[in-house]
Order: structure tokens, then C-alpha cells, then sequence
């Protein structure tokens, strides 16, 4: 657990050059900086969790704030370039100095294959929902992608680049030296991601749904649904070649079983989450929102991070450094309004161009207003709770994922064991 805390958080090797909070410095006689741990890093990461708790628990009261079934943003759909974004900058710091690229590349390398296999764990099925207090998972089913594996893909390229690609440095004046080699693999991802996204042909495909009501029940208790593509480029969730490299490479009974699609108005779903037979067929298939093409520029997303992060770690004035992480922010924001004007939709299950630019935008937008706010002016009190969730993110996020906390609250009840506060809240609220 130890070895894969930087990934979700910077520890001692977070800790750069920077200097002293202005009301601290017009007091001190001293001109010369100090090591210090950049605390907006940690508020950033504890906003990251804060923002998953609220959506998740939340988002089923709040529409507004949850996840958009499929073209545009919500709140929700920040949290993860949100991560890749914090996870990015962290690599910057963690592997700031390297001596042996060989020995820091099998670390990495094992830390994100940790992080991965723990979300596989976390997030695979192995944990069951309010409404099971069991647990375990069907081999044949198991999930295998999900967002901590999300992370520890976008960790690992991002931690390759810095450790083994020729990086420039940051000229004095603050303008940069362009980092071309990382530039150019992120070049390369979206090449390979849009060739992938538009060019590929998807035929008409069929699939099973077990113990489902329906007429087309075959000998073995299942049910078979066809969905009729035969088109190319198609963005929409039916006949997109995202699912359909899934459901090729994963196999479609290891991808997630409740899309957020099925919110669409044409699947008319219930407010138990049930899909009705007289929806279109899509709306009862799989699919996985961190599936393997949208990996492509989730990654994409991490080397981003990475260069806020080359900013923090070789820039020491906080004047250049904020200068350039909004120079940034504002040229990505631009570009991806643009792109969405023309046709490539925000869309956070396809992890398109737009959405990837634009979400970064906010994510270095952010990060600016919290390093101005808590390592410029010293405002660190305003935001000590999440400074502390961000120093154990990853703690929470198991507590959170395995749903743990409420399987707890849950296993107080009054006299019957669906009498307790869990299923209150959700008749209430959620079931309504």
C-alpha cells in the first residue's frame, strides 16, 4: 500500500522549492526560499475525493451534479480529469531527480500494477451495492477496467515519459522550452485515438443478457438482443468503436453493467434502474466508461498534468508559475470549445479531444485559484479538511469503493434489518 501512495499522493519527494506565502515573506528579513510541501497539491487531491463523495451520494438526489448519460459535462465529469490531472503533476515531482532510469522504471512500473489489480479488486464486482450485503464475483464477469486502473494507465505512461524522454528546460524569462518529445506522445495518442474512434467499421452485433424478462428467451435462461450498426464514426452510445474494441479485447461480460446511457430518454428508465423491453436494444448492453480506446487520451490527460507539474518543480516565482499554468489552461479551454463547436461533442465515456482539452482547462483553472489561495496568501485554514483527505486519498477511496462506510451505517437497524438509515435515505430520496 506504501509503494503506491505517490500516485494518489506526493509524500516527502512532493516536496520542492517554493517560496514563502506573502504575508509571511513581507514579515521575514530573509529573501532565500524554502523546501516546503505544496499544500494546494493535497487540497487538490482531497477536492478530487470530496467531489467523488458528493456525486456518487448525492447524484442520484441531484441530477444536475451527476454524470451526463452522454454528450455534454456535469460536475461528475470533472472528477476523473481531475485525477489524471493531480496524478500528472505528481509524477513531475516524485521523479524530478532520477539516477537510474532502470531502477525507477520497474517501480513504476510495479506501483501501477498495484494500483491496478487493487481496482480491479475495489471495482471488478467483488463488493456488492446497498442493496446485497454480500459479496464476491463471478470470474467470468469480473470488471477489469474501472478508475483506479484508469489512473495507474495514465500514471505509468506519464511516469515512462518523464524517466526516459529527452526533457528541456525552462528558460529564465518563464517562456517555455517546449517539452517536444512528451508533446509528441500526446500527439500520438489523439492520432491514434481519433484513426481508431472514426475509422474503424462497426458492424451489426449481438448479445446476451441473463435472467432478463423478456420474449426472446433461449434454452439457457438468457436473453439475445441485436443492435444494427454497419457504420463508421458513429459517436453515439450503440454503434461506437470504443464499445465495440471492448467487447473484442475484454470480452462484453467484463464491461460495466449499468452504463449511464440507460439515462438517455430513449431507454425510459425507471426509477428502480430498470430498462424496459420496449427500449431500443443498446440501452440493455454493457459498456465500460474507462474502457481501452478512451484510456488513450486519458493518458493524454496524465502528460498534461505532467507539464503543470515541470512548471512547479523548475519555475520559483509564483507570478511565472501561475502565469504559464493559465496561459495553458486558457489556450486548452479555447481549442476545446472550438472542437466542440464543430462537431467533436464534450463527451466523458468516449474521453473525446474536446472533452479531454476542455476538462484539463479546469483542471489547471483550479489548481491556479488553490495555489494562489493556500501557497500564495497563505489561506490554508479555509481548506485544512480537504488537505487532510488529500494526504489519505487513497484511504478513503477503499472505505469509499467497497462501500464499507455503508455497509456500517447500515448494519444498524431498528427491529428489521431494511428498517435502518441507508434504505431510509434511499426510499426517500433516490426511489421516489
Amino acid at each position: 500500500m506504501a509503494d503506491i501512495e505517490p500516485l494518489l499522493q506526493s509524500t516527502g519527494a512532493g516536496e520542492i522549492q517554493t517560496p514563502e506565502p506573502e504575508e509571511q515573506a513581507n514579515k521575514s528579513t530573509s529573501t532565500k526560499s524554502k523546501a516546503a510541501r505544496v499544500a494546494s497539491l493535497d487540497v487538490f487531491r482531497g477536492l478530487c475525493v470530496f467531489l467523488m463523495m458528493l456525486v456518487d451520494y448525492a447524484g442520484s438526489i441531484f441530477p444536475i451534479i451527476a454524470h451526463v448519460p452522454w454528450n455534454g459535462v456535469h460536475l461528475a465529469d470533472f472528477v476523473m480529469p481531475f485525477f489524471l490531472f493531480v496524478a500528472g503533476v505528481s509524477v513531475a515531482i516524485v521523479y524530478k531527480k532520477v539516477s537510474n532510469r532502470v531502477d525507477a522504471t520497474w517501480k513504476a512500473v510495479l506501483r501501477a500494477l498495484e494500483l491496478f489489480l487493487l481496482g480491479v479488486f475495489l471495482q471488478g464486482g467483488y463488493f456488492h451495492g446497498i442493496n446485497s450485503l454480500t459479496y464476491g464475483v463471478d470470474i467470468e464477469r469480473i470488471r477489469f477496467l474501472g478508475i483506479l486502473q484508469r489512473i495507474a494507465i495514465g500514471y505509468i505512461v506519464a511516469a515512462l515519459c518523464e524517466i526516459w524522454l529527452p526533457c528541456q528546460r525552462w528558460r529564465h524569462d518563464g517562456f517555455p522550452k517546449i517539452y517536444i518529445s512528451h508533446w509528441c506522445v500526446v500527439l500520438s495518442l489523439c492520432t491514434i485515438y481519433l484513426g481508431l474512434l472514426y475509422g474503424l467499421y462497426v458492424p451489426n452485433w449481438q448479445f446476451r443478457v441473463v435472467q432478463s424478462p423478456s420474449s426472446l428467451v433461449t434454452a439457457n435462461n438468457s436473453h439475445v438482443y441485436t443492435v444494427k450498426c454497419s457504420v463508421r464514426g458513429d459517436l453515439g452510445p450503440a454503434c461506437n468503436s470504443a464499445g465495440m474494441i471492448d467487447r473484442y479485447v475484454l470480452g462484453i461480460d467484463h464491461l460495466y453493467a449499468k452504463p449511464v446511457y440507460r439515462n438517455l430518454k430513449e431507454c425510459n428508465i425507471s426509477s428502480h434502474g430498470q430498462v424496459p423491453q420496449t427500449a431500443p436494444s443498446w440501452c440493455h448492453a454493457p459498456f465500460d466508461p474507462e474502457g481501452i480506446l478512451s484510456s488513450l487520451t486519458a493518458a493524454a490527460s496524465c502528460i498534461i498534468g505532467l507539464q503543470y507539474g515541470h512548471i512547479l518543480v523548475q519555475l520559483q516565482d509564483h507570478k511565472e508559475r501561475l502565469r504559464n499554468w493559465s496561459i495553458f489552461s486558457f489556450a486548452f479551454l479555447g481549442l476545446g470549445l472550438f472542437l466542440d463547436f464543430m462537431g467533436i461533442p464534450l463527451n466523458k465515456s468516449l474521453y473525446t479531444i474536446s472533452y479531454l482539452l476542455v476538462t484539463s482547462a479546469c483542471s489547471g483553472l483550479t489548481f491556479c485559484i488553490l495555489y494562489a489561495l493556500i501557497d500564495v496568501y497563505g489561506w490554508r485554514w479555509l481548506t485544512c479538511v480537504l488537505e487532510w483527505m488529500g494526504k489519505h486519498s487513497l484511504s478513503i477511496f477503499i472505505l469509499i469503493t467497497s462501500n464499507i462506510i455503508v455497509v456500517t451505517v447500515q448494519g444498524f437497524y431498528l427491529k428489521s434489518p431494511d428498517n435502518n438509515i441507508v434504505h431510509w435515505i434511499v426510499s426517500l430520496f433516490v426511489h421516489k
